[in-house]
């Protein structure tokens, strides 16, 4: 590992050389490149020099331990128990960076939920969720902008498809797919029982042209008279889009906006990133044949966590963990939720390469 360490510090060394000659204004490509290359990096040797740094420092308290004057001796085990712990929390986060990036963590994404089983009390649980992860964009300082939504009598949500923007969107939020299980009293429940229901999370990063080509031939689009809210021209012009992608028969259809362009649009950028997460889909299980241990696949199928009111608790059930702090979380509050998600498959991540380092 360390033989890698001083690759990548090298590799940190001449990056900063090459961005140093590199004219930016004459060469802007070649500069945005290497600095895209050194800004991945550079976190990785910052905690590479500082885990030098240390075993140095633990090198000068052994000395001092071994010493004849007792007060020193004392400050200097001190030290050493600081620096010795120091070290074993760097070796781990060195360990955690060595671990090869998902492409995919910087995009942005489209978040789709959609309420299961349950009827009226799936809808609004599902209106919950996507009101819990608005907060908690609203307080990454990302922006959130709704691309089609289809409300319940009840006040809920049926299906909310969102578009969230920001840094790191889907590095933070990818392990969020699956079936997310209520358990709760719902208000016309006269005798009251508890209901459990189910709403599902699809979190897809967002795909560019240069991610998923689509021919123009295999699609399908029609056009067809909105319905519901939206003015004079509702029912009355052809605006609502949708849109079939022939070969995987997906559809995708758009009506929030008034214009048919800006309906299509955004039905395009839904359709690519589908059509963008079923291509990983099919490349993550063709390397899952070959691999001896799995960490789960993600499927929205699958029921990732449960929300129990009675207990105020939540419990997400691929790691573990149990929180007690339901309201919090609903309110946007999910930083320990997803850092314990992500601690859990960085860990497992961690484990598969040192598995093959060890067969190589």
């Amino acid at each position: 590992m360390f033989d890698k360490l001083s690759s990548v510090e090298s590799r940190y060394e001449e990056l900063m050389t090459q961005l140093g000659a590199v004219e930016v204004q004459s060469d802007a490509a070649e500069y945005r490149k290497a600095a895209k290359a050194l800004s991945e990096i550079e976190l990785l040797v910052q905690k590479f020099r500082e885990f030098k740094g240390v075993e140095a420092g633990i090198v000068g308290a052994e000395e001092l331990v071994k010493g004849d004057d007792a007060e020193m001796r004392e400050l200097a085990q001190e030290e050493l128990t600081e620096l010795q712990a120091r070290r074993e929390a760097l070796l781990q986060e060195m360990k955690v960076l060595l671990i090869p990036k998902d492409p995919n963590d910087e995009k942005n994404v489209l978040l789709e939920i959609r309420a299961a089983t349950g009827g009226d009390e799936a809808a609004l649980f599902a209106a919950e969720l996507f009101r819990m992860y608005s907060r908690y964009a609203e307080a990454q300082g990302w922006k959130l902008e709704v691309m089609s939504s289809s409300d319940s009598p009840a006040g809920g949500l049926k299906e909310v498809i969102a578009s969230i923007s920001g840094r790191g969107v889907y590095s933070r939020l990818k392990y969020e797919s699956g079936g997310h299980r209520v358990q709760r009293v719902p208000a016309t429940e006269a005798a009251g029982r508890i209901h459990t229901s189910m709403a599902t999370v699809a979190v897809l990063p967002e795909a560019e042209d240069v991610d998923i080509q689509i021919n123009e031939k295999d699609l399908r689009i029609d056009t067809f008279c909105s319905s519901g809210p939206g003015g004079q021209s509702v029912n009355t012009t052809y605006s609502a889009v949708r849109i079939t992608h022939i070969p995987t028969n997906t559809v995708v259809s758009q009506q929030d906006e008034k214009s048919q362009i800006k309906n299509r649009s955004k039905a395009m950028k839904v359709l690519r990133a589908r059509l963008y997460e079923m291509e990983m889909r099919k490349q993550q299980e063709a390397i899952a044949k070959d691999r001896k241990t799995q960490v789960g696949t993600g499927e929205r199928s699958e029921k990732i966590r449960t929300y129990n009111f009675p207990q105020s608790r939540i419990t997400d059930h691929r790691i573990n963990f149990t929180t007690h702090q339901l309201a919090d979380v609903l309110e946007g509050d999910l930083g320990e939720l997803l850092d314990q998600v992500t601690a859990f498959y960085n860990a497992e991540k961690l484990k598969e390469a040192t598995q093959v380092e060890s067969t190589q």
